[in-house]
């Protein structure tokens, strides 16, 4: 099976290159904007890819006549989507219209990664089939690449997650669970929401669902997050008693303290039974993912 991976110099992006790489069965090629920031080179092919570029997309995929594309690159920084909706626009929705009509030209499946921010958070946990209602700008941009997709003649499979977290290299931007294991240990006071709950997602878990949904030619949507829903206070607190940190310089405050540009939903986390029983999914509860985070810190 030929795949080839958007936004490999991200953090899913690097799981599934290093997952897919050491597949006997898969030949890998893996694209980003820019040089190659993984140091391992070996078993794939790399390309520079801007897929804002219609031509650029369209000419690589052509060429390369991948089976399976997954679409890992997206603005994710909630804020600037509010500031920037061109860019947003251009990379969240136009690029997804570009890859599909790349893939369907060749019959290749895509796989997109979409949001728990397409929800409103009045009414969380959520199955595949709720109603969505986005709060913000990067809510509403990812939910217009699920639409579009589901009016597009190509193959498609979309994978809704939320607050995807682990290690990388050379990464652009860091994650809520490296953030706050840094802030913990230097042990000064953090305020931290206590009014918004997730389902934080361990990179490695969102790479096998993705390929999963590949080998298994699995079209549809499927919810793809961590098993455990919490709030972001109780995540750190579990990261803070993980890591025999103290815990009583930790301040509840709420969303609105915080005078943020785009809202967030309150409360959403995933049901994942459809996931669970139709892919074989099996994600790691959230204190088998600092563990797992722990060792790969070590090396």
């Amino acid at each position: 099976m030929k795949i080839l991976i958007t936004g490999s110099n991200g953090l899913l992006g690097q799981k599934l290159l290093h997952k897919l790489r050491k597949d006997y069965f898969v030949e890998l090629i893996a694209t980003s904007k820019g040089s190659n920031r993984v140091t391992e080179t070996s078993n794939y092919t790399y390309f520079d890819l801007d897929i804002t570029n219609n031509d650029a997309v369209d000419e690589l995929i052509e060429s390369e006549k991948p089976q399976v594309v997954v679409n890992t690159a997206a603005m994710t920084n909630v804020d600037l989507c509010e500031y920037e909706k061109k860019n947003c626009g251009a990379l969240n929705v136009d690029a997804v219209r570009y890859l599909a009509d790349a893939c369907a030209k060749i019959d290749a499946h895509l796989i997109q990664i979409s949001t728990d921010f397409i929800f409103d958070g009045k009414d969380g946990p959520y199955k595949e089939k709720d109603k969505p209602n986005p709060l913000s700008n990067y809510g509403l941009s990812k939910l217009k690449s699920e639409q579009l997709l589901q009016t597009h003649s190509v193959k498609w499979t979309i994978l809704r997650t939320m607050i995807v977290f682990g290690v990388g290299e050379k990464l652009s931007k860091g994650n809520i669970v490296l953030w706050a294991k840094g802030a913990l240990e230097k042990g000064g006071p953090l305020n931290i929401i206590d009014d918004q709950f997730r389902a934080p997602t361990l990179a490695e878990d969102l790479a096998d669902i993705c390929i999963l949904v590949a080998k298994k030619k699995a079209y549809g949507i499927f919810n793809a997050s961590g098993k455990d829903i919490m709030s972001i206070y109780e995540m750190v607190e579990r990261i803070a008693k993980h890591y025999g940190n103290a815990i009583d310089n930790l301040n509840k405050i709420s969303t609105a303290s915080l005078n943020q540009k785009a809202l967030r939903p309150p409360k959403t986390g995933f049901i994942l039974d459809k996931s669970i029983n139709k892919l074989g999914y099996n994600p790691h509860s959230f204190e088998e993912c600092l563990t797992i985070i722990d060792q790969q810190l070590k090396k």
